[in-house]
């Protein structure tokens, strides 16, 4: 455990968020004077690193090695803090991050506001040199993202529409690292009915709600909607139907995700509803990875579930892998990108693995290490190169605390089949209702504010306060 006093809790997020990235095997606790009492009483003699805020001056120690800065006159004194404890960070442990100290922004937004002031490249590469210490590469890839995320935005409704998400909180199992909102749906196919009669009411509030909007994207996804039994699939997308205008609608995507939920007649009853994206995810081709992270759809399922998904017509399949999973090293990474580039998908979604305090993974950690996930540049380079090989352009990337090897999240498609949702839902220009358990609405007003409300988490809660979560939709929508 790393712990670290600190007189002033508003730097806490940075400090905890920039260490943690430095010294990723460590657990890193920040010890404030906000703090309870008996937490720094516990922790105190275990401290090992000190830093002093006192604007415009800050000291780190660590080690009996003592660093002081002085902010220059002028300088905003948050971002100059932020590139001292980075450098600092750098000396102490001889190694320095892809990103840089950005923590806490989108890589791409940054970006993408600088291209709006009319910015060069050269400009944009400088900044994020400058100011971020970003390696040129992944501000290249800002750079690349951002132009593509304008010219697929610039035919969006911002004021006059919106997009719509629908939440399926089931899955087959619930996987190692999830941490959405999600639950076996052996334990829950009893309300699964009731919840889509939930669902199908909630709907109906937005789409008279807004029934003035033009609606831009909808996105099914979960959990893994394909749970749900053929019949139910069909009742809930034929009333999505018959309630939404569909005229204007760019991108239908549901998440078949998981192979072993995913049979001929619910594909047949996506088809028919005219679903324009699916996805089929292996996370990985490894079979004992698959095995050790709980996901029990096989490697030959996904292959059978991704050959029928073509076989019936569908032009538009994403494939999503994790970097990081536990064991795998880049050999492994190889020869799953090898088999996708057989396959060829539409597009190919390239995530780093995220611990997040809510999964499994958090504990499988602390009992055998966090060695053992493993992401590296060879790695991402080996899934930048397979997509490549298969045509596809980099389009959206994000991402988010404790990502293995501080990398990030990267969406590769064919040009003309880009994912207009994961856009919209990174970029947060444009209201995105969200219904179903879990999920979150995000207003966006025309002064660029954005506003939320949130569905409750439990399935039987949701059903039970279906009222109550449209009456919170009313207020934000309507309010």
């Amino acid at each position: 455990m790393l712990v670290i006093q600190l007189n002033e809790e508003k730097y806490e997020y940075d400090v905890h968020a920039l260490v943690q990235a430095f010294y990723p095997e460590e657990q890193v606790k920040v010890l404030t004077p906000a703090g309870s009492e008996e937490k720094r009483a516990e922790l105190s003699g275990l401290c090992r690193m000190k830093i002093l805020v006192t604007p415009p001056c800050a000291e780190f120690t660590m080690d009996e090695q003592s660093f002081i800065w002085r902010a220059p006159d002028g300088e905003d004194f948050k971002a100059g803090y932020k590139k001292f404890l980075y450098r600092t960070l750098c000396e102490l442990t001889g190694k320095e991050l892809p990103w840089g100290n950005l923590i806490g922004i989108r890589p791409t937004k940054l970006a993408y506001g600088l291209l709006e002031q009319g910015k060069s490249d050269e400009e944009i590469l400088e900044f994020y040199r400058k100011e971020h210490f970003t390696s040129e590469k992944k501000a290249q890839l800002s750079i690349e993202i951002a132009k593509r995320e304008r010219r697929l935005l610039s035919g969006i409704h911002y004021e006059s529409g919106y997009s719509l998400y629908i939440g399926i909180p089931f899955c087959p199992t619930t996987c190692l690292y999830c941490s959405f909102t999600s639950y076996p749906i052996g334990g829950y196919r009893k309300v699964v009915d009731s919840y889509v009669d939930c669902l199908i009411k909630e709907l109906a509030f937005v789409a008279e709600s807004y029934r003035d909007k033009i609606l831009d994207s909808v996105y099914i996804g979960g959990g893994t909607p394909t749970t749900l039994e053929p019949e139910q699939m069909d009742r809930l997308i034929t009333a999505l139907r018959d309630l939404f205008d569909f005229s204007a609608v760019k991108e239908f995507t549901v998440e078949a995700g998981r192979a072993d939920s995913i049979t001929r007649e619910k594909l047949e009853v996506l088809k028919k509803h005219n679903v324009t994206r699916i996805s089929v995810n292996p996370q990985t081709m490894k079979q004992e990875t698959l095995d050790i992270i709980g996901r029990r759809a096989t490697v030959a399922q996904v292959e059978e579930a991704y050959a029928l998904a073509r076989s019936l017509g569908f032009d538009n399949i994403n494939m999503d892998l994790i970097l990081g999973l536990p064991g795998e090293l880049e050999e492994d990474v190889q020869r799953t990108i090898d088999r996708v580039v057989e396959l060829a998908p539409d597009s190919l979604t390239v995530h780093s693995l995220a611990i997040k305090r809510a999964s499994r993974l958090n504990q499988w950690v602390q009992e055998n290490g966090v060695a053992l996930l493993r992401n590296t540049d060879e790695t991402m380079e080996i899934t930048a190169r397979g997509a490549r090989a298969l045509g596809l352009v980099p389009y959206y990337l994000y991402r988010q605390k404790n990502m293995s090897g501080n990398f990030e999240n990267v969406g590769y498609a064919k040009e003309g089949k880009l994912g207009l949702y994961n856009i919209l839902i990174m970029e947060e220009v444009q209201t995105i209702v969200a219904c179903g358990a879990g999920s979150i609405t995000k207003r966006v007003f025309p002064d660029g504010r954005i506003e939320r409300c949130e569905n409750v988490k439990d399935v039987k809660l949701y059903i039970e306060k279906i009222d109550e979560m449209i009456e919170r939709k009313r207020q934000l929508l309507l309010g």
